[in-house]
């Protein structure tokens, strides 16, 4: 079985765009299943947190809170 050179490169080409499309859909769907799995911070979250630690947080505390977490992404 002896295949051109041309051919070769065709199907080197398709077979990388096929795989970065598949990989591509599939890293997608696994983004999804993590985000659903372990959903980002939210205030209900941090106002959580700070009852578990006895104490009543202040709004402005809640926007602290959110605030180092966005800059220490």
């Amino acid at each position: 079985m002896n295949i051109e050179v041309w051919q070769f490169v065709l199907y080197l080409i398709l077979a990388l765009i096929g795989g970065g499309v598949a990989g591509f859909f599939g890293a997608r769907a696994f983004f999804k299943y993590e985000l659903k799995k372990n959903p980002p911070v939210n205030e209900k979250m941090i106002r959580a947190m700070f009852q578990q630690m006895g104490r009543k947080p202040s709004e402005a505390q809640v926007r602290a809170v959110l605030k180092s977490m966005e800059k220490n992404r």
